[in-house]
């Protein structure tokens, strides 16, 4: 790695140190400078500014939650690659006619593979989130930010682009344009619950809470057109 790469990965790996124990307020470019080991004109030189530095930051954390939650996932279930002999038949007789017997109601379906790994990501959300209280606040933040500063707007807008797909990705939903969109509603569930529970953690949906408001609302939802 060049001496110019690494200063500018220690600058991003002292920020995000800061803002998970600092308010962004006390997080300036001289705290940054001194957390990271790196001199305070290397802000500008690789970043332009102290704000872009803080969304690169953040946006660099969330890629790091999103692989660590991967990590902590089960794999895909892999196909059977081996056909199974089917069973020997057997001889046939005539069944006798009898009364009809009640019938016994079926078990539910088995989860898809996309939706048994939804779960677990939403799980492994809930076990790590109150370790990226600081990164998230900070992300509520910059998106505040964006609205005026179109460097920090077209940083964030990258950073969503990547993630619907890598989401799409790990929850199997496909990789052509609907899968890249339903990734793009899961992120969107996320962020919304994890920016309601920042305001006050009684808001906080998850566990089985979660899982039942997902069926009420996908029975509310209109069926697709055919």
């Amino acid at each position: 790695m060049s001496p110019q790469r690494s200063n500018r990965s220690q600058l991003i790996d002292g920020t995000l140190r800061c803002l998970e124990r600092l308010p962004l307020e006390r997080v300036t470019a001289r705290v940054i400078a001194e957390e990271s080991g790196a001199n305070l004109a290397s802000i500008t030189y690789h970043f332009g500014s102290k704000d872009n530095l803080v969304t690169e930051a953040v946006i660099a954390g969330l890629d790091r939650w999103l692989t660590d939650i991967a990590t902590s996932m089960e794999p895909p279930s892999p196909e059977p690659t081996t056909p199974t002999e089917p069973p020997p038949l057997k001889p046939t007789t005539p069944a006798e006619p009898s009364a009809l017997e009640p019938t016994t109601p079926t078990e539910p379906p088995a989860l898809t593979s996309s939706s048994a790994r939804f779960h677990q990501a939403a799980e492994a959300v809930r076990r790590s989130s109150s370790a990226h209280t600081g990164l998230a606040r900070n992300f509520l933040a910059a998106l505040s930010r964006a609205q005026h500063d179109e460097r920090v707007r077209e940083l964030l807008a990258d950073g969503f682009a990547r993630t619907r797909v890598n989401v799409a990705r790990l929850l199997d939903l496909g990789e052509d344009e609907t899968g890249t969109d339903a990734g793009a509603l899961v992120v969107a569930l996320f962020n919304g619950l994890l920016f309601q529970a920042l305001m006050d953690p009684a808001l906080a949906v998850e566990g089985e809470r979660l899982e039942r408001a997902q069926l009420r609302l996908l029975t509310a939802l209109p069926a697709t057109p055919s």
